[in-house]
């Protein structure tokens, strides 16, 4: 085979790899299965193009806390009391999370293959979207499904979750998407595509009210005005006046959010009661925690709260003991360094990204962790699988948009003329059209 063919084969696969990870990322909030065999489907290519260039891997600044949290994920698995149960569970998500961050690191290499990455988010949104209204318009009842204190909120009859399991799981996907919308529609230039993305923003926003879930809600809302208070106050009024909108159309929402403050229901009274039991599993079990996946076994134990065998607790309804419980503080380490790591630097440096496009971008994937960070205080949407290849997949793009070469060039000529400078100076909109001389490829 001459040179000229295993190039072009070796395209091919690219390709190939690429487009398997455009189907994970629309499956997601519809088929764990049809996202997993399209995730299989992109690394048999990736299997098949190392046949023609040989072995290449792209490393990230993420690889050593990553391999801290699997090692460790798989360490705890000699605590669990049920430990197939653990393994199977640990190597199949695991496994996934790992698939889908790595796949997105070795087939995006440009910025046109970000624009259908978005292109399809979008897409996918949009239907689970259409379909919350569908099941508001319905008046689908969820009063039998215990997702509400029906004595505190009885007025409450409709939740809706569309294609995700409960409306947290929903509200946690909106949250990102709403982020992702949010950095697009205010440093995109195109007029055309801004319309679209301000839609999209707004049906989210309607369709998370739907959800009632009152974190989700609360963390989208800090998430805006502490960008607001950082980056463009003028965005604080319009926001608000958007918020009284929706409240005053709905009058069970303003009773909803405003019981954060001034009453204590089962949901609430539940959640501290889970979260003392999941500290003390914590101070007995440090290092290499209760095993992963197993909390579901081990919670009866610690049942502070019921004190009943019959109780069925799956998860801590917060992802920092919950995390921290089942892998070990170590484990636990190595998580929070990736998330917090990719959080913090998309923040810093997406005002230096070589187009606006990348830098709505990058704002996006950076305030998406942040409401995933500011929601894992009282929930845990990562327990499902699909949310967290979600998630694994916002950080990978992070890290595919921070590993720019028109970004790393430009930190060092700035630090070549500023000795002992640890950060970039902010830049003004000229500076920055300025950098667009550097290419973007990755």
């Amino acid at each position: 085979m001459n040179i000229f063919t295993r190039k072009k084969y070796a395209r091919d696969c690219s390709a190939m790899m690429f487009y398997a990870l455009l189907a994970v990322i629309f499956f997601l909030p519809f088929s764990n299965d049809a996202a997993t065999y399209a995730l299989l489907l992109g690394w048999f290519f990736y299997l098949l193009r190392t046949r023609f260039t040989g072995w290449t891997w792209k490393r990230t600044k993420l690889d050593f806390p990553l391999a801290v949290f699997i090692v460790m994920s798989f360490l705890s698995i000699f605590n669990s009391p049920e430990k197939v149960f653990s393994f199977y569970n640990c190597y199949h998500l695991v496994g996934k999370y790992v698939l889908v961050y790595y796949l997105a690191i070795q087939s995006v290499e440009d910025e046109q293959q970000i624009k259908k990455i978005v292109f399809v988010l979008g897409s996918a949104a949009l239907i689970v979207i259409l379909y919350g209204f569908v099941q508001y318009i319905a008046g689908i009842n969820t009063t039998a499904m215990d997702w509400t204190d029906n004595s505190a909120f009885p007025g409450m009859t409709t939740r809706v979750f569309s294609t995700w399991k409960n409306p947290n799981l929903l509200a946690g996907y909106l949250d990102i998407i709403l982020s992702l919308a949010f950095g697009l529609f205010f440093y995109t230039k195109n007029r055309k595509f801004r319309i679209i993305i301000g839609w999209l923003f707004l049906l989210a926003l309607i369709c998370l009210g739907m959800t009632y879930a009152r974190g989700a809600l609360f963390s989208i809302a800090i998430v805006i005005i502490l960008y607001a208070l950082c980056y463009n106050k003028r965005i604080i009024l319009p926001f608000i006046v958007l918020a009284f909108v929706l409240l005053y159309a709905d009058p069970i929402l303003i009773d909803r959010m405003m019981s954060v403050f001034t009453s204590m229901d089962t949901s609430s009274e539940l959640r501290i009661a889970l979260w003392e039991s999941t500290i003390e599993m914590i101070l007995d079990h440090p290092l290499l925690g209760i095993g992963w996946g197993a909390y579901y076994f081990v919670y009866p134990s610690y049942d502070f709260y019921m004190q009943g065998n019959f109780i069925k607790i799956v998860h801590a309804h917060n992802m920092y003991l919950n995390i921290a419980a089942e892998v070990g503080l170590i484990g636990f380490a190595g998580f929070i360094s990736c998330f917090i790591g990719s959080l913090w630097r998309s923040l810093k440096n997406f005002k230096f990204m070589p187009s606006f496009f990348l830098q709505g971008t990058l704002l996006g994937c950076g305030l998406a962790l942040v409401t995933v960070m500011l929601n894992g205080f009282t929930d845990y949407v990562l327990f499902n699988t699909n949310m967290s290849m979600l998630f694994w997949f916002i950080m990978a793009l992070s890290t595919i948009l921070l590993r720019n070469k028109s970004l790393q060039k430009a930190k060092k000529i700035l630090k070549s003329k500023h000795p002992g400078l640890t950060s970039i100076p902010e830049l003004s909109d000229e500076e920055i059209k300025k950098n667009k001389e550097f290419n973007f490829p990755i």
